[in-house]
């Protein structure tokens, strides 16, 4: 159940949704902003493959190449700005911001697919910080990336969080917890457990499936919906 997770930018609401149709037939989980305050909240909260940045947002509203400015320096994500601009100067502004693509509408569908997959490929080849979560290993404190949790279960006061290799631990939650992980990416199943999405292997309407262990799943209805 991998797929990667992008971000649609995009003021104009019949745009966003298409965009967002082409996306969903290729298999990409989408989030929506429509300006760029909504833009950076999702990115604060969410783990984001990559955004995809209209550079006009709509009057009173901070532009997409600022938004663009913004992700380069702070979220580290990477973009490819989508635009019906042509103008040289707005280009060279664009440019400046370290796009990992520009496109100008009417674009193909073949067209923003190619972009979409060539950026994610360039990022995942660069030295980046992984998200982490702070957990015990021991008497020890570690960041443990959160993409090697395959799921988490709550047992008394603590937290048990299992990866391929071992088990960590913390005291807290799944409430307090569930804050600090993206919904994109980590989902509640039980009130005892949360999985990671892209590691379950299949699952029923009893349990889900992650590294051959069966986690009980009593929101039964939870993947249709």
């Amino acid at each position: 159940m991998n797929s990667k997770v992008i971000l649609i930018v995009e003021d104009d609401f019949l745009n966003r949704r298409l965009t967002k149709k082409i996306l969903q037939e290729n298999s990409y989980q989408v989030l929506e902003a429509k300006n760029a305050d909504e833009a950076l909240a999702i990115l604060n909260k969410e783990l984001v493959d990559l955004a995809i940045l209209d550079i006009n947002l709509g009057d009173g509203e901070m532009d997409g190449i600022s938004l663009g400015n913004l992700i380069q320096n702070k979220q580290k994500v990477p973009f490819i700005y989508l635009t019906a601009y042509e103008n040289t100067n707005i280009i060279s502004e664009a440019v400046a911001t370290s796009p990992y693509s520009y496109l100008t509408k009417p674009f193909k569908n073949s067209d923003l697919i190619a972009s979409i997959e060539l950026a994610i490929i360039k990022s995942s080849k660069e030295d980046k910080p992984k998200p982490s979560i702070l957990v015990k290993d021991g008497e020890y404190k570690v960041d443990l990336p959160l993409e090697d949790i395959n799921f988490i279960n709550s047992e008394g006061n603590y937290l048990l969080f299992y990866t391929n290799e071992k088990t960590f631990k913390s005291r807290a939650t799944i409430s307090q917890i569930l804050e600090l992980l993206p919904p994109s990416k980590f989902i509640q199943i039980h009130r005892a457990f949360i999985v990671n999405k892209d590691k379950i292997e299949k699952y029923s309407t009893k349990n889900v499936v992650i590294k051959n262990t069966k986690i009980p799943l009593s929101k039964k209805d939870i993947f249709e919906r």
